[in-house]
């Protein structure tokens, strides 16, 4: 029988949906972000957004070590296998894979869920979310179960043993069947498993805004699996964090910014295509504000979604559309903005030290370390 690590027992893959209990976040720690976030901070303040999560964590007999994982971003619910939204993505820098974007590009409409794993995975999710369409329900309206799947990745193959391809079909429909619309777990989870940002352990994080234009006040959220940056050019809240923090006995598995991040942005406000895609760029201001330059080796590929129009994503011949003024859309661009770099520092806050393949090793950042620049810095807010 395989070693489990001790914080998932005899669990294999586990289907995450709700935060850890007493899981820290980076608010409690009492980091301060602008803007007013919804009531789960979270890319599921977005109605009928849902995720679901898969974590495969084991230590093999062989002494390789599998810390990978999938996670699916299903922008209507269950309803995404019939029900389409707008969107747009936007490669700051395209050292990485997103599938399905040509499409994306030419038709304006994210078809299915997103799905984010590590970059030897690619594949499979892939194939899996198609073939998880044609069991789940009824052909689509040309009467075939066409599919072009939006599967991302970050690279995980430190930490993970990457070339042993333990991500399987069956870890894909767990993750989606699972989905829900509750809090997210957030850190070393799902396809943020065995990621690494700025030389700390890192994962999956998750954030959320609200944005009043128009009239109306709006829901923005963010989802990031962050494994990008180097430690020196760390700032958390305008701190220059990872100025003051030493680096590690053990040597950095990366020399340079080769790592990457995926964002994935959905909004309940009506936004078109030509929208999204600006949504989507505002993605790397937020990651700027991180310390990130998105270095030549870096993988920086943002997706946005927005849940209005129903009617009109139905098809048909003819179909009408609302959208929000180009004007009115700077409180949106901010709450992007906002909703992205706290959800990187919600990722690295929940993420725990973790031990790897081949002896590799990446180490949380240390909270109390975090508080005490904070203070001294004049940016901490007291909960």
């Amino acid at each position: 029988m395989p070693q489990r690590l001790s914080f998932v027992g005899s669990i294999l893959a586990s289907v995450f949906a709700l935060t850890a209990s007493g899981a820290e976040r980076a608010r409690d720690l009492g980091v301060p972000f602008e803007g007013s976030p919804g009531p789960l901070n979270a890319i599921t303040d977005v109605a009928g957004v849902t995720v679901g999560q898969v974590t495969l964590i084991e230590d093999l007999p062989d002494q390789r070590k599998v810390r990978t994982g999938v996670t699916a971003i299903l922008p209507r619910g269950r309803d995404s296998i019939q029900a389409n939204v707008y969107a747009a993505w936007f490669a700051l820098n395209g050292n990485g894979e997103m599938t399905g974007t040509g499409w994306l590009d030419e038709g304006g409409q994210l078809e299915g869920p997103v799905m984010l794993t590590n970059t030897h995975s690619v594949g499979v999710v892939r194939d899996a979310v198609i073939d998880w369409r044609v069991h789940a329900g009824p052909a689509d309206a040309s009467g075939y179960f066409w599919s072009l799947p939006v599967v991302a990745e970050t690279w995980d193959g430190e930490l993970n043993d990457i070339n042993g391809f333990h991500v399987t079909s069956a870890h894909v429909f767990r993750a989606l069947d699972g989905a829900t619309n509750g809090p997210v777990q957030e850190g070393n989870v799902g396809g943020g498993t065995g990621m690494i940002c700025h030389d700390f352990k890192c994962g999956i994080g998750t954030a959320s805004r609200r944005a009043t234009t128009a009239g109306e006040t709006y829901v923005v959220g963010a989802l990031v699996q962050a494994n990008y940056g180097m430690r020196e050019t760390l700032r958390i809240a305008g701190v220059p964090v990872g100025a003051h923090l030493p680096r590690p006995k053990q040597p950095s598995p990366r020399a340079d910014d080769s790592g990457s991040i995926i964002i994935v942005i959905a909004t309940d406000a009506p936004l078109l295509p030509h929208q999204l895609k600006r949504i989507a760029k505002r993605a790397g201001m937020g990651l700027a504000r991180m310390g990130s330059y998105a270095g030549n080796g870096s993988g920086d590929i943002f997706i946005a979604f927005s849940t209005a129009n129903v009617a009109a994503l139905r098809g048909g011949d003819k179909v009408q559309s609302v959208s929000i003024g180009n004007d009115s859309l700077n409180p949106l661009f901010q709450a992007t903005v906002e909703a992205t770099e706290e959800a990187i520092v919600n990722a690295m806050v929940a993420a725990r030290d973790m031990q790897g393949n081949a002896g590799s090793a990446a180490n949380a950042l240390p909270h109390a370390e975090l508080v005490r620049l904070l203070k001294k810095y004049g940016r901490y807010a007291a909960r």
